[in-house]
Protein backbone atom coordinates (compact mmCIF):
# COMPACT_ATOMS: atom_id res chain seq x y z
CA UNK A 1 0.00 0.00 0.00
CA UNK A 2 1.17 3.47 -0.92
CA UNK A 3 1.27 5.94 2.16
CA UNK A 4 1.66 9.53 1.78
CA UNK A 5 5.54 10.45 3.14
CA UNK A 6 4.57 14.17 4.44
CA UNK A 7 2.60 14.23 7.31
CA UNK A 8 1.69 17.48 5.57
CA UNK A 9 0.15 15.72 3.06
CA UNK A 10 -2.06 13.98 5.44
CA UNK A 11 -3.03 16.75 7.61
CA UNK A 12 -3.84 18.78 4.48
CA UNK A 13 -6.07 16.00 2.87
CA UNK A 14 -7.66 15.67 6.12
CA UNK A 15 -8.75 19.13 7.01
CA UNK A 16 -12.38 18.70 5.25
CA UNK A 17 -13.21 15.38 7.80
CA UNK A 18 -11.86 18.21 10.94
CA UNK A 19 -14.34 20.86 9.37
CA UNK A 20 -17.39 18.95 9.32
CA UNK A 21 -16.99 17.36 12.50
CA UNK A 22 -14.90 19.13 15.09
CA UNK A 23 -16.45 19.79 17.92
CA UNK A 24 -19.13 17.15 17.37
CA UNK A 25 -20.55 15.44 20.60
CA UNK A 26 -19.68 11.69 20.86
CA UNK A 27 -22.99 9.39 20.32
CA UNK A 28 -22.63 8.36 24.17
CA UNK A 29 -25.24 10.76 26.06
CA UNK A 30 -23.80 12.26 28.68
CA UNK A 31 -24.17 15.25 31.08
CA UNK A 32 -20.46 15.56 33.07
CA UNK A 33 -17.41 13.53 33.55
CA UNK A 34 -18.61 10.79 35.33
CA UNK A 35 -21.71 9.87 33.18
CA UNK A 36 -19.29 9.99 30.47
CA UNK A 37 -16.32 8.03 32.02
CA UNK A 38 -19.02 5.54 33.29
CA UNK A 39 -20.72 4.91 29.77
CA UNK A 40 -17.14 4.53 27.84
CA UNK A 41 -16.26 1.78 30.30
CA UNK A 42 -20.11 0.14 29.55
CA UNK A 43 -19.67 0.75 25.64
CA UNK A 44 -16.36 -1.39 25.73
CA UNK A 45 -17.39 -3.87 23.11
CA UNK A 46 -20.78 -2.96 22.95
CA UNK A 47 -22.89 -0.45 21.26
CA UNK A 48 -23.44 3.11 21.76
CA UNK A 49 -27.11 2.63 21.39
CA UNK A 50 -27.20 0.51 23.93
CA UNK A 51 -25.77 2.23 26.66
CA UNK A 52 -27.69 5.28 25.92
CA UNK A 53 -30.68 3.01 26.38
CA UNK A 54 -29.70 1.60 29.98
CA UNK A 55 -28.21 5.11 30.78
CA UNK A 56 -30.68 7.06 32.52
CA UNK A 57 -31.83 4.63 34.85
CA UNK A 58 -28.50 3.40 35.78
CA UNK A 59 -27.78 7.41 36.17
CA UNK A 60 -30.99 8.34 38.39
CA UNK A 61 -29.61 5.09 41.21
CA UNK A 62 -26.09 5.73 41.10
CA UNK A 63 -25.94 9.75 39.91
CA UNK A 64 -22.52 9.38 41.22
CA UNK A 65 -18.88 8.40 42.51
CA UNK A 66 -19.83 8.46 46.19
CA UNK A 67 -23.27 6.39 45.29
CA UNK A 68 -21.66 4.04 42.99
CA UNK A 69 -18.83 3.38 45.85
CA UNK A 70 -21.10 1.88 47.92
CA UNK A 71 -22.79 -0.16 45.57
CA UNK A 72 -22.09 -4.41 44.95
CA UNK A 73 -22.23 -5.95 41.82
CA UNK A 74 -26.04 -7.64 42.72
CA UNK A 75 -27.30 -3.62 43.21
CA UNK A 76 -25.97 -2.99 39.50
CA UNK A 77 -27.22 -5.83 37.75
CA UNK A 78 -30.41 -4.75 37.38
CA UNK A 79 -29.27 -2.01 35.40
CA UNK A 80 -26.38 -3.30 33.56
CA UNK A 81 -27.42 -6.77 32.89
CA UNK A 82 -28.25 -6.24 29.12
CA UNK A 83 -24.46 -4.71 28.69
CA UNK A 84 -21.57 -6.94 27.24
CA UNK A 85 -19.50 -7.95 30.39
CA UNK A 86 -21.40 -6.42 32.75
CA UNK A 87 -20.33 -8.24 35.37
CA UNK A 88 -16.64 -7.49 35.15
CA UNK A 89 -17.36 -3.71 34.08
CA UNK A 90 -19.50 -3.49 37.06
CA UNK A 91 -16.73 -4.68 39.48
CA UNK A 92 -14.33 -2.13 37.59
CA UNK A 93 -17.13 0.97 38.03
CA UNK A 94 -17.12 -0.23 41.66
CA UNK A 95 -13.26 -0.37 41.89
CA UNK A 96 -12.91 3.23 40.06
CA UNK A 97 -15.49 4.80 42.23
CA UNK A 98 -14.03 2.96 45.58
CA UNK A 99 -10.46 4.61 44.67
CA UNK A 100 -11.84 7.98 43.10
CA UNK A 101 -14.30 8.48 46.11
CA UNK A 102 -15.57 11.86 44.22
CA UNK A 103 -16.21 13.16 40.91
CA UNK A 104 -14.01 15.99 41.25
CA UNK A 105 -11.12 13.53 41.65
CA UNK A 106 -11.40 11.89 37.75
CA UNK A 107 -8.61 12.57 35.83
CA UNK A 108 -8.48 14.07 32.34
CA UNK A 109 -4.98 13.21 31.38
CA UNK A 110 -3.64 9.51 29.56
CA UNK A 111 -1.51 8.27 32.19
CA UNK A 112 -4.40 8.68 35.11
CA UNK A 113 -7.02 7.44 32.90
CA UNK A 114 -5.29 4.42 31.65
CA UNK A 115 -4.51 3.54 34.87
CA UNK A 116 -8.05 3.02 36.23
CA UNK A 117 -9.79 -0.25 35.54
CA UNK A 118 -11.48 -0.90 32.19
CA UNK A 119 -9.65 2.36 30.54
CA UNK A 120 -7.72 1.98 27.63
CA UNK A 121 -6.03 4.36 25.59
CA UNK A 122 -9.33 4.41 23.24
CA UNK A 123 -11.08 5.42 26.18
CA UNK A 124 -8.90 8.38 27.52
CA UNK A 125 -8.71 9.58 24.38
CA UNK A 126 -12.13 9.86 24.08
CA UNK A 127 -12.89 11.18 27.36
CA UNK A 128 -10.27 13.56 26.84
CA UNK A 129 -11.40 14.85 23.23
CA UNK A 130 -14.82 15.58 24.71
CA UNK A 131 -13.64 17.46 28.39
CA UNK A 132 -11.91 19.61 25.57
CA UNK A 133 -8.41 18.83 27.07
CA UNK A 134 -5.02 18.90 25.07
CA UNK A 135 -4.54 15.45 23.46
CA UNK A 136 -1.99 13.19 24.16
CA UNK A 137 -3.31 10.38 21.90
CA UNK A 138 -5.76 10.23 18.55
CA UNK A 139 -8.72 7.73 19.22
CA UNK A 140 -9.27 4.82 17.56
CA UNK A 141 -12.42 2.74 17.94
CA UNK A 142 -13.44 0.21 15.29
CA UNK A 143 -14.34 2.32 12.62
CA UNK A 144 -11.00 4.06 12.54
CA UNK A 145 -8.93 0.49 12.54
CA UNK A 146 -11.90 -0.46 9.25
CA UNK A 147 -11.69 3.42 7.61
CA UNK A 148 -7.74 4.04 7.73
CA UNK A 149 -6.73 1.07 5.39
CA UNK A 150 -9.49 1.48 3.21
CA UNK A 151 -8.48 5.44 2.51
CA UNK A 152 -4.67 4.34 2.27
CA UNK A 153 -3.82 6.23 5.78
CA UNK A 154 -2.43 3.20 7.34
CA UNK A 155 -1.74 -0.42 7.07
CA UNK A 156 -4.59 -2.59 7.70
CA UNK A 157 -4.06 -3.89 11.42
CA UNK A 158 -6.26 -5.26 14.13
CA UNK A 159 -4.68 -3.48 17.17
CA UNK A 160 -5.83 -0.11 17.82
CA UNK A 161 -2.85 0.86 19.74
CA UNK A 162 -0.95 -0.07 17.19
CA UNK A 163 -2.76 1.85 14.31
CA UNK A 164 -2.87 4.92 16.99
CA UNK A 165 0.72 4.39 16.78
CA UNK A 166 0.79 4.90 12.95
CA UNK A 167 -1.41 7.61 12.84
CA UNK A 168 0.49 9.34 15.70
CA UNK A 169 3.69 9.12 13.49
CA UNK A 170 1.68 10.34 10.17
CA UNK A 171 -0.17 13.25 11.63
CA UNK A 172 0.90 16.27 13.32
CA UNK A 173 -0.24 16.92 17.21
CA UNK A 174 -1.96 19.97 16.12
CA UNK A 175 -4.98 17.35 15.01
CA UNK A 176 -5.26 14.53 17.33
CA UNK A 177 -7.69 15.85 19.47
CA UNK A 178 -10.00 15.31 16.41
CA UNK A 179 -9.22 13.56 13.70
CA UNK A 180 -9.96 10.30 15.30
CA UNK A 181 -13.30 11.11 16.26
CA UNK A 182 -13.63 12.80 13.07
CA UNK A 183 -12.65 9.59 11.03
CA UNK A 184 -15.13 7.54 13.72
CA UNK A 185 -18.09 9.70 11.94
CA UNK A 186 -17.10 8.95 8.65
CA UNK A 187 -17.06 5.51 8.90
CA UNK A 188 -20.40 5.59 10.63
CA UNK A 189 -22.23 7.74 8.40
CA UNK A 190 -20.53 7.18 4.57
CA UNK A 191 -17.61 5.00 4.76
CA UNK A 192 -19.87 2.06 5.19
CA UNK A 193 -18.17 -1.75 5.63
CA UNK A 194 -20.27 -2.18 2.42
CA UNK A 195 -21.74 -0.15 0.07
CA UNK A 196 -19.50 3.30 0.79
CA UNK A 197 -21.40 6.52 0.13
CA UNK A 198 -18.32 7.68 -1.83
CA UNK A 199 -19.96 10.48 -3.27
CA UNK A 200 -21.41 11.59 -0.23
CA UNK A 201 -17.28 11.77 1.18
CA UNK A 202 -15.60 15.07 2.06
CA UNK A 203 -12.24 13.37 1.35
CA UNK A 204 -12.94 11.20 -1.82
CA UNK A 205 -10.60 12.80 -3.88
CA UNK A 206 -7.74 11.66 -1.72
CA UNK A 207 -9.27 8.36 -0.89
CA UNK A 208 -7.41 5.26 -2.32
CA UNK A 209 -10.71 3.08 -2.25
CA UNK A 210 -12.15 6.04 -4.00
CA UNK A 211 -9.84 6.84 -6.59
CA UNK A 212 -9.77 2.94 -7.29
CA UNK A 213 -13.77 3.15 -7.82
CA UNK A 214 -13.84 5.69 -9.86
Amino acid sequence: MELFDSTNDWAEKLQPLIDKYKGKKHPLDYENLYQLMVAVILSAQDSDANINKIAPAFFSEFPNLEALSTATIEDLLPYVSKVRNFNTKSSWLIEIAQTLKSDKNIPTNLNDLTALKGIGRKSANVIMREMKVTSEGIIVDLHVIRVVPRIGLCEEAKDGNKVEKQLMQLLPKEIWGEIGMAISFLGRETCRPTNPKCSECAIQNNCQYSLKTI
